[in-house]
């Protein structure tokens, strides 16, 4: 086809496109986040750690922040390592990849699983560890699963959905019924043992298509007698009732854990009660807080002293900073001035009305007295504090974006806290695409190769 389209083009060698092109691009693509992320003063990041279908394992590392008004997120690397992941080694593999993209300093807290090698890297960076509530959430529904009355009727239950799945006629017969009883056309789901959601799908869609699986398999197309009356007995009103009230039961979890792996909104401000060591605790007080869905969930004079604390240090810090690069781009500015000849710049003439009416312009200008950040800071809380909540529906990323010109200081200390994740989903999503990478079928590619491909596939 690209012949026909263009008889002169000559398409990339597997070897130019191997080691020449991929990698050019990754370094242009590299250079342009860390000039980017150069520009974010807040930052999370989730990390974890997995291993190929070559043995080989790898730490990934993702970033997340806020940026005009949205939550962002970038994988910056999925690198192989090679030395036991001890709590030490973990910490100085972190610290090497947050200082290659030059923002060590940047990141307010890291969310990973509850790895007590992951906990002692954090504690050795002195980065506050977010527990990955998704794990806690799995750990809780994996208790309930293996309960013995729950997994012995769960086990009846898959036994009718493998038969239905291993006889080629009973897709055609249940399709007939769920026309005649008028339900969803949904084929059956069998669970997998290391995904306890999946088990709740499995229950859903055995609730859902009930009379359908009931009705099918009474049809005589499908088994011989015997069988079909072993599985009959397997099938029992109870079932119903069983699966109505487990439904009701996962629901929650299920609904939880969806609620908190998403990456494009704010999902650890709502956990203020959630309980953990005093200085996470202290954070998803303040995070709840800086939330305009929960700050009337809290109410706590010590939290918003925090959060004026919180808001003058890092306005002070700003305008350090801003003197400090000022001060650098003058002297620069002098450096160049004196290499060149120097001329002074023309003064401005005024003209004679401006001159005739000076005393009256003066005279009519406002003189406004400047407040202090410690002013400034009350006055936006005294503000924030007395807006209504949003609706649950609203973007709390964004409503901090529209309200950065009333209130800049608590806009800017609003990013530090809704940009972190509340469990390490992000870091899972990239070892799925890593998975694809690194399959069977491309085995010897090698690890360099395969950051290099995860990268581009997930930051462009």
């Amino acid at each position: 086809m690209t012949e026909a389209l263009n008889p002169r083009y000559k398409p990339p060698s597997r070897d130019s496109l191997s080691n020449h092109l991929i990698p050019a691009w990754y370094e242009v693509d590299k250079a342009n986040l860390i000039s980017m992320l150069s520009g974010i003063s807040n930052m999370a990041i989730t990390a974890d750690g997995w291993t190929s279908v070559c043995q080989d394992h790898y730490l990934t590392i993702t970033l997340h922040y806020v940026r005009q008004g949205k939550i962002e997120g970038k994988v910056l690397c999925t690198k192989a390592v090679y030395q036991a992941q001890t709590g030490i080694n973990v910490a100085e593999e972190i610290e090497e990849i947050l200082q290659e993209y030059r923002v060590r300093e940047k990141v307010v807290a890291a969310t990973v699983d509850n790895a007590s090698n992951m906990a002692v890297a954090l504690r050795t960076l002195a980065i506050v560890r977010i527990g990955c509530f998704a794990h806690t959430l799995n750990l809780a529904a994996q208790k309930i699963i293996k309960c013995q009355s729950i997994s012995n009727w769960a086990a009846r239950v898959r036994s009718v959905i493998v038969w239905m799945k291993s006889v080629s006629m009973a897709k055609v017969v249940l399709k007939e019924k769920q026309k005649l009883l008028n339900l969803p056309q949904h084929m059956m789901i069998l669970d997998v043992k290391t995904r306890w959601n999946s088990s709740y799908l499995m229950i859903k869609r055995f609730y859902e298509q009930f009379p359908a699986i009931e009705a099918a398999v009474m049809d005589p197309r499908l088994r011989k007698q015997s069988d079909k009356e072993k599985l009959v007995e397997n099938l029992q009103t109870e079932d119903m009732r069983r699966a109505e009230e487990f439904l009701h039961l996962m629901g929650v979890l299920y609904t939880s854990t969806l609620c908190i792996s998403s990456e494009r909104s704010p999902t650890w401000s709502n956990f203020a009660n959630f309980k953990e060591n005093e200085e996470v605790q202290i954070f998803l007080e303040e995070a709840t807080v800086m939330d305009p869905r929960f700050k009337m969930k809290i109410e706590s004079d010590a939290i918003w002293e925090r959060l004026r604390t919180a808001a003058v240090v890092m306005a002070i810090t700003e305008e350090q900073e801003q003197e400090e690069a000022q001060t650098l781009e003058e002297e620069e500015d002098q450096e160049e001035v004196e290499e060149e000849d120097y001329s002074p710049p023309a003064k401005h003439r005024k003209t004679a009305l401006e001159e005739l009416f000076e005393e009256e312009d003066h005279s009519t200008v406002p003189k406004q007295a400047r407040r202090t950040i410690r002013e400034q800071v009350d006055l936006e809380v005294q503000i924030y504090s007395s807006l209504p909540a949003i609706p649950m529906s609203g973007d709390p990323v964004l409503w901090w974006w529209e309200k950065s010109g009333s209130l800049p200081l608590l806009s800017a200390l609003a990013e530090k806290y809704l940009c972190v994740q509340a469990s390490s989903t992000p870091s899972e999503r990239v070892f799925s695409t890593a998975g694809d990478t690194i399959s069977l079928e491309r085995s010897r590619i090698l690890p360099e190769k395969a950051d290099m491909l995860v990268f581009l596939h997930k930051n462009c």
